[in-house]
């Protein structure tokens, strides 16, 4: 879900550039300009900022830069699947922390998303660990109208309870030993944005409860103060619990939790939308090189071993099988060679599936 407007060439008035991104070019159109000059000509002709030359024809991948990288020359090998070339060369330009689906259900979940989030209503992610649940939350809040605002995000379960409170609603100097000095709280802080609270379901009933009061009046009042402050803020929370069940035992109270939930979304694990993978792969890489020209391709046979895995880390554990890969690759493309997996995640997806034998 990249939202890359396409235009030829012949579609943009020279007098009026179009003040592109960046200007895709195949090998070949580059050789009828006349090479780096007539390249750098149509890109300013056109008002790109960087260029994209592509050999889809190659016998091997490689990648070079030039002109301080605003020139990338790009070959791919020409036995490459058109659609994993196009992956290859959408997840290059637009570097890292986008939403990258393929699988049908992924692309229904995001066209909800981005319906729901042209309101303003609180949604409630819901799915298992390392699912994607922050990466649909950015997008829900890149698609909506508080886009140019603040996003701020707080794991509610990483940070002990005393200071939760502080870190949201914010504190006045001397409300507490250490407050040196006056703080103004996340929610504060994401007014006119979107604040994220990942894995509420952590969050103590005290705090809840004052959270409950801080959404039904849009006011909050700071550790230590008396004065209530209007905020103005749109709340996403996640979690990877059942509510329900959280709910009927007591942790979690109701009326938060339907405060909350007025859009319930369900992230998928990654082995539900297999096709995901090598995306979401590719993404991963890029990130966790220093520099475009370190870039890696994935060869089918490692695609094909991350594609039959069944990832019960998600794509926390895919990121982890990435890394080793960069590190053990041996050249510019990812053999099946430096695809490690843990054993202890193949082993247990082997014990239930003999579990899961022996019931039937």
């Amino acid at each position: 879900m990249h939202e890359i407007d396409a235009v030829s060439v012949m579609g943009c008035d020279h007098e009026g550039k179009c003040s592109t991104d960046f200007l895709i070019l195949s090998a070949q159109r580059a050789a009828e300009l006349g090479g780096q000059s007539g390249v750098i000509e149509l890109a300013k002709s056109v008002g790109a900022k960087s260029v994209l030359i592509a050999d889809t024809r190659a016998a091997a991948y490689g990648i070079t830069t030039s002109l301080g990288g605003r020139i990338v020359n790009l070959s791919l090998p020409k036995d490459m699947a058109r659609d994993d070339a196009r992956q290859f060369i959408v997840t290059l330009l637009h570097g890292t922390g986008r939403a990258l689906v393929r699988s049908d259900g992924s692309r229904r979940l995001y066209d909800l998303a981005r319906r729901v989030a042209k309101s303003d209503v609180s949604v409630f992610i819901n799915g298992p660990s390392g699912s994607g649940k922050e990466v649909m939350a950015r997008f829900m809040h890149l698609q909506s109208a508080r886009k140019d605002k603040e996003f701020i995000a707080i794991n509610c379960a990483a940070i002990p309870d005393n200071m939760l409170e502080a870190m949201m609603f914010g504190h006045e100097k001397g409300a507490f030993t250490g407050a040196s000095t006056s703080n103004v709280g996340v929610i504060r802080a994401a007014d006119g944005g979107t604040l994220l609270l990942d894995e509420i379901s952590e969050m103590s009933l005290q705090l809840q409860a004052k959270l409950l009061r801080a959404i039904q009046e849009l006011t909050v009042t700071p550790v230590g103060g008396t004065k209530a402050i209007k905020v103005d803020v749109r709340i996403f929370a996640t979690t990877n619990r059942n509510m329900s069940d959280e709910c009927r035992m007591g942790r979690f109270r109701e009326d938060l939790f339907y405060r909350l939930n007025v859009f319930p979304i369900q992230t998928q694990s990654l082995r539900e939308r297999p096709e995901d993978i090598g995306a979401i792969a590719y993404e991963l890489v890029m990130r966790h090189v220093k520099d475009v020209t370190e870039a890696p391709l994935l060869s089918p046979d490692a695609l094909d071993l991350l594609m039959a895995h069944h990832w019960p880390g998600n794509v926390r554990e895919l990121e982890n099988v990435i890394q080793r890969a960069l590190v053990l690759k041996d050249g510019p493309v990812i053999t099946a060679d430096a695809i490690m997996i843990d054993q202890s995640s193949i082993m247990d997806i082997q014990s239930q599936t003999a579990t899961a034998q022996a019931v039937n």
